[in-house]
């Protein structure tokens, strides 16, 4: 009987299995909660702008300076686009397509490894610097910000396609695909809000 009680004892050793909804995954509902974090940060940014812009009357662009708004137009694009295939990648490896996967991930790393060197161009030719003026700030800081969250998606996607070509991922083990993929989103939505802000309003 203490042999029993004692082995019953062994098996229940440790912290209870967590329950958790069938929807949501933890690693999953940890993403939105990181990104719900990362909103308020931009959304800290966004104020700035909003006082600059708005209530101080600050011009934009202050003259004689002017936005590459085509250039952004084109990287907006490059970006977006890199959404579909990341989406693509998610769905292909749910069907056990693991090629399908591999080439979306690929093609998504490179559309944002483009974007982020475009955006580096610009940086270099655009004609001003954080030092100059309000407008200029803000500029640099809400591009830029958004730039540091495309570096670290850049990462996670390299991650993901050398463990999608060391075979990794699986119709039944495909949360890291799907995990780094609402990273990624969260990533290009931000973008627009940040074009549509900073270059066309």
């Amino acid at each position: 009987m203490a042999t029993h009680a004692h082995a019953e004892h062994l098996e229940h050793h440790g912290p209870p299995a967590p329950h958790f909804s069938s929807r949501v995954t933890p690693g999953v509902l940890g993403m939105f909660l990181f990104i719900a974090s990362e909103i308020m940060l931009f959304g800290s940014f966004f104020s700035a702008y909003f006082f600059v812009r708005v209530v101080n009357g600050t011009p934009w662009p202050t003259p004689p300076f002017e936005l590459p708004v085509f250039v952004a137009f084109v990287n907006t694009c490059i970006l977006v686009t890199s959404s579909f295939t990341m989406h693509w990648s998610l769905q292909s490896i749910k069907r056990g397509n693991v090629w399908g996967l591999r080439a979306g991930l690929l093609l998504t790393f490179l559309m944002g490894l483009t974007f982020l060197v475009t955006q580096g161009r610009e940086y270099s030719r655009v004609g001003f610097a954080p030092k100059d003026g309000a407008f200029a700030t803000i500029f640099y800081c809400l591009t830029g910000l958004h730039g540091a969250h495309v570096f670290v998606g850049l990462s996670i996607l390299l991650f993901m396609t050398i463990r999608a070509f060391r075979g990794h991922f699986s119709p039944e083990h495909h949360h890291g695909v799907e995990i780094g993929g609402i990273y990624w989103h969260f990533v290009d939505v931000m973008w627009i809000v940040v074009y549509m802000t900073v270059y066309i309003l």
